[in-house]
């Protein structure tokens, strides 16, 4: 079925051509709002899945992130506008200029092959700034070329006049209802996802499966042995009441010592005692993480609103 349509002007003297642009671009913010509240969602799964220690949460950080709420929120709606009218726009009125030019008519699935080819400098750009593989570089590629596609392709229909003619409220306020359905299915889907055991859980270890050589990447080693002996070399310790505890001062640990495991209530509470002598300062408990064929230690440095880790991954 041929459906011809009107590319929108940046900017024009009329009155209809102008609002017509205004609708674009509002319904074109409104798809890609809908688009970042379900990427997140799903970027929440994802990471969930990934191979990571538990971050602890306090409550400061929690009220910070409230407060900072409706500020992220603002920025998310000026960059969502940008796009809008930096390149959902130009895609539109590309892929209608494409398909006058090679064959002859205007066709959606001009679109797509458009926001594909707009799309093309994600994935070098995630490749170089990320060190990511080729494989995430393409998946880069086409998720952009996606996020691109779905809000030109609906505000394409404010441009067919083969069609009934519908006002940018009524498209925004169809994209509200819909997008906040499709919202509410992602957070709900994801929910049954975490609830059936797709996030990451560290292994029941035990002191057999712990004993070998851990590596800070930097010099230090641990050694656990299997009768319980402990061998450190160069490996870092934290005087938290030296200066600041947000800011600990790092003094290195050489020396020899004993170890023992703590499975306590948990797959996340599992933890390895260290107990060193000639330590200037004590190792304490380190936590668990990793596979039962690489096991991780680690402890939490720092702030507790922005805990930096140091772990030991066994050689």
């Amino acid at each position: 079925m041929r459906s011809e349509m009107h590319a929108p002007a940046p900017a024009c003297t009329r009155t209809q051509p102008m609002d017509r642009f205004g609708s674009v671009v509002a319904t074109s913010v409104s798809v890609l709002l809908v688009e970042a509240v379900i990427g997140i969602i799903a970027a929440y799964v994802w990471d969930q899945t990934q191979e990571t220690p538990p971050l602890p949460y306090n409550a400061l950080g929690l009220v910070l992130m409230v407060i900072a709420a409706p500020f992220v929120a603002a920025a998310g709606g000026a960059l969502c506008a940008f796009l809008a009218v930096g390149v959902v726009v130009p895609v539109l009125t590309a892929a209608a200029w494409l398909g006058r030019r090679l064959s002859g008519r205007e066709a959606w699935w001009w679109v797509p092959v458009t926001a594909a080819a707009a799309a093309l400098p994600a994935a070098p750009a995630l490749v170089l700034l990320t060190e990511a593989g080729i494989a995430a570089g393409l998946a880069g590629w086409v998720t952009a070329a996606t996020a691109l596609t779905a809000p030109a392709l609906v505000a394409r229909r404010l441009l067919l006049p083969d069609r009934p003619r519908l006002s940018g409220r009524t498209m925004v306020g169809q994209v509200a209802l819909y997008g906040t359905l499709a919202a509410v299915t992602a957070f709900a889907l994801a929910g049954v996802a975490l609830f059936a055991g797709v996030a990451y859980e560290p292994p029941w270890f035990n002191p057999a499966q712990l004993a070998g050589t851990y590596s800070d990447g930097k010099g230090g080693t641990l050694t656990l042995t299997r009768d319980g002996a402990a061998v450190a070399t160069r490996i870092d310790t934290f005087d938290f009441e030296a200066v600041d505890a947000f800011d600990p001062v790092v003094r290195e640990c050489t020396g020899v010592g004993t170890w023992s495991f703590s499975p306590v209530d948990g797959p996340h509470s599992q933890q390895v005692d260290v107990s060193v002598d000639a330590c200037p300062v004590d190792m304490d408990s380190w936590s668990l993480y990793g596979t039962r064929e690489s096991p991780k230690l680690f402890v939490f440095v720092g702030d507790p609103d922005s805990w930096d880790l140091y772990t030991l991954r066994r050689e």
